[in-house]
């Protein structure tokens, strides 16, 4: 099925009115801000309040480390990784070199294994970025969505995700209104007005505009990779599908993270159930923004989330998933 590609006017980003007489205006952005009014006979009630959980304080980080009771998912997150042959896990161009400790320079970023030093670098620095992150609509159980996740993480991109989990009342509507049918995932660039369908046409957008023009070989089978991408789900079978009503955020969350990882793997299923919109920042393998993350917080570790709605950052993802649910859960 060809895609859609058309120029998608600002009017677009509005939530069609539900039924009852209510109207709904949301003012989509990638400011990181989504403002959102209900109005009801005239009234406006503001979003409910949304806080951290009391006497909440975020976990000491821990690397490598699963919590017991979430050993079972991260297993099941993990057979993604063979099915797929690690696609998503290294960024365009990646390179890894052994390295003595003693050159890698206090404040820098490097993989340290069993006592071995490595550089991991990469040709990303050659490609032309957004200036504005892409907006994605999109959910975790769907493998054509998972195989533009992939290409988000091999080209380095930040995102505005906007989750549509089955029976979730907002993006999901929106969809439809903006490209007349809900079908996943849907993709529009604020940098260029360009808005499409269809997971193979949007892999070719990125490449062409974000990368150096060449789909990777496992995103370029045809059949067989959409085949491994729906074997790649079945440990997770049905997990970041569904819709858990919960609270709407003023803004949205922000995760650092990448499709390859297990660990940010279950985080992301939660918020796509929980319907949060959430700007990633992709951090595969390679990734300049490893070093911007261990900059911002003295470490690397993913996923990291930051939350502007209450303040709270965090690292584990084990806790992670249980803030989410416990602030925006209802």
């Amino acid at each position: 099925m060809a895609g859609l590609l058309r120029s998608v006017p600002p009017s677009a980003f509005r939530l069609p009115s539900p039924p009852g007489g209510k109207s709904i205006r949301r003012r989509t952005g990638v400011s990181a801000e989504i403002r959102e009014t209900v109005e009801i006979e005239g009234e406006r009630s503001p979003s409910p309040k949304i806080s951290p959980p009391p006497g909440f304080k975020p976990p000491e980080p821990k690397r490598f480390s699963v919590r017991p009771d979430k050993f079972l998912d991260i297993l099941g997150a993990s057979l993604a990784l063979p099915c797929r042959l690690g696609t998503g896990v290294f960024v365009l161009g990646y390179s890894v070199s052994l390295v003595s400790e003693d050159k890698i320079p206090p404040g820098e970023y490097a993989l340290k294994i069993a006592g071995l030093t490595f550089k991991e670098t990469s040709n990303l620095g050659a490609q032309a970025r957004p200036e504005k992150p892409i907006e994605i609509y999109e959910f975790e159980g769907c493998p054509f969505c998972r195989k533009v996740r992939e290409i988000v993480s091999i080209l380095d991109l930040d995102i505005l995700y906007y989750p549509c989990p089955r029976n979730s009342p907002n993006f999901r509507p929106k969809v439809l209104q903006m490209g007349g049918k809900q079908q996943f995932p849907y993709m529009v660039d604020p940098n260029t007005g360009v808005a499409m369908y269809e997971s193979d046409d949007i892999i070719k957008y990125l490449v062409q505009k974000y990368g150096d023009g060449t789909t990777p070989l496992m995103l370029s089978l045809g059949l067989l990779t959409t085949l491994t991408e729906g074997f790649a789900m079945i440990g997770r079978m049905g997990k970041g599908s569904s819709y858990s009503p919960s609270k709407t955020p003023p803004m949205p969350l922000e995760i650092w993270a990448y499709e390859g990882s297990p660990f940010c793997k279950i985080v992301r299923e939660v918020l796509v159930e929980l319907e949060l919109p959430h700007i990633f920042r992709s951090t595969a393998r390679g990734s300049p923004k490893r070093q911007e993350l261990y900059k911002r917080v003295g470490r690397f570790q993913v996923p990291y989330l930051e939350d502007p709605n209450t303040g709270v950052k965090m690292f584990e993802s084990a806790e992670i998933i249980d803030y989410l649910r416990t602030t925006y859960a209802l």
